[in-house]
């Protein structure tokens, strides 16, 4: 009988095709900086690029390959480039990439500890590691009533802790007849969108949301949530959930966790610490003041796919009460029945997310932190840092231009004092020139420039071109 005929990449070619694809991303790397970092494609020009129909016979490598130089590149908006200061530090490394690689080869679905014990066991270790690295409270170990585990995103973590603040305030009853109205939660006028996004989700709707007014320096006002929820609680609504937030996008600004803490265990709410933009930063020692008051958090969430050279995606989310989060996210059908699950002696991570499968993605962290170590991760943090304040002294001494937000880390709010329409058109001129790319938001109601130092490579030379760049196109 003839061999049966097969279409699949053996290992020889695999080998020799993955060694290309490796060089091309290191001479990707090499070369970033001689692209515009934002692309200039127009809208539907990649799909037009592209062949109305797929190939009916299967095309060489090299050909696919050379289309992503062709093609795909042209449509890529450079996230790596050290040029990128826009929204926020999304930096890859070179140990995240090869984690990566690695665990796409293994193609681990890592849904219950029993379909792979080492997925769920070195996730485990990895988050335990970073809560001494981030000197976060011990009820977060996995050895204590809480533990650690990785979501896509901070999203998702905040999506998750919300689910289990609407259980224990019902008693388990919503996930049984639904949600009545009634819940309320609470989060900053300044906090992630995302929260918006969970609330309705959640089925507590956005009617339900409180969005906190802020200080002068864009943090939460804990005297105006006392005063919320003391109002909602006389309106015979349910206060159950709030968010906190460490390092807004907008602006970098630090909720005082010590006081919202406070509130919300005289009043029994669950408290959720957002930390997805600056949590890094707690690697630092001198950094950590940030984080004083996780101490009285239910729930905390960073991600080293922002600013800890760990590639998208990579979410660290942690509970002080393991137990309240597995109750209400767990359903266990017949067939993932097992052993192991039943003998209670194991974590099966799917019952602490939304999905149910799961990728290896622990492997790319465990990567990142071997390779740098706690040295090499403190050294580029404080490196991003010093060349953000390096750029807000240059404002600062520009009588054209004003910081518009306290810079804390390694974001710089500022602004032309021309007005909003010199501002939004000085950031196009600079974003359509190639040479750097800046995003926006509005403070104050006012159209405000953010410059936010972490990619990977980005050293001084970078941030210098940016800011003579900056003032050249504002004379």
């Amino acid at each position: 009988m003839a061999d049966e005929k097969a279409f699949h990449m053996t290992p020889d070619e695999f080998r020799k095709h993955g060694h290309a694809v490796v060089d091309w991303i290191a001479d990707y790397t090499a070369r970033i900086e001689s692209y515009p970092v934002l692309s200039r494609a127009e809208p539907g020009q990649v799909r037009a690029s592209l062949p109305a129909n797929p190939p009916a016979r299967g095309e060489s490598f090299d050909a696919i390959l050379g289309d992503v130089e062709k093609l795909i590149v042209p449509g890529i908006t450079h996230w790596q480039s050290p040029n990128f200061f826009a929204f926020f530090p999304a930096n890859a490394s070179g140990p995240a990439i090869l984690g990566d690689l690695l665990s796409s080869g293994l193609g681990v679905q890592g849904m219950l500890w029993a379909t792979s014990p080492a997925c769920t066991e070195l996730e485990t270790h990895v988050l335990d590691w970073l809560v001494g690295m981030l000197e976060l409270p011990p009820k977060f170990l996995s050895g204590s009533s809480g533990g650690g585990v990785i979501q896509d995103t901070a999203s998702s973590a905040s999506l998750c802790a919300l689910l289990a603040a609407r259980e224990r305030a019902t008693n388990f009853a919503s996930n049984k007849r639904g949600c009545d109205g009634k819940l309320v939660a609470y989060t900053s006028s300044q906090a992630h969108s995302s929260i918006e996004k969970d609330v309705q989700i959640a089925g507590l709707g956005l009617n339900n949301l409180r969005l906190i007014d802020v200080d002068e320096n864009f943090a939460m006002r804990p005297d105006v949530l006392a005063r919320q929820i003391k109002s909602d609680r006389d309106a015979g609504l349910l206060p159950c959930f709030v968010c906190a937030t460490i390092g807004t996008t907008s602006s970098n600004a630090i909720d005082p966790l010590p006081e919202i803490g406070r509130i919300c265990r005289e009043n029994n709410l669950w408290f959720h610490v957002d930390a997805a933009m600056s949590g890094t930063a707690a690697l630092c020692p001198e950094f950590r003041h940030t984080h004083r008051g996780v101490e009285l958090a239910d729930s905390y969430t960073f991600n080293p796919h922002k600013w800890m050279f760990t590639n998208f995606d990579c979410n660290c989310f942690y509970v002080a009460d393991r137990k309240a989060l597995i109750k209400t996210l767990s359903i266990l059908p017949e067939y993932l029945r097992n052993k192991a699950t039943e003998s209670g002696a194991v974590f099966d991570y799917r019952d602490w997310q939304i999905p149910l499968g799961r990728r290896f993605r622990a492997l790319k962290l465990w990567f990142v932190i071997r390779h740098y170590g706690i040295e090499g991760l403190q050294y580029h943090v404080r490196r991003h840092v010093e060349l953000a304040q390096k750029f807000a002294g240059w404002v600062r001494n520009d009588s054209r231009f004003e910081i518009a937000a306290p810079a804390p880390l390694n974001l710089v709010c500022f602004r032309h004092k021309g007005g909003d329409e010199i501002n939004q058109k000085l950031m196009d001129r600079l974003n359509r020139s190639g040479d750097l790319y800046l995003t926006h938001t509005r403070l104050n109601d006012r159209f405000t420039l953010r410059f936010c130092v972490g990619q990977t490579n980005t050293m001084e030379r970078h941030v210098e071109r940016a800011w003579s760049r900056i003032q050249q196109e504002a004379m």
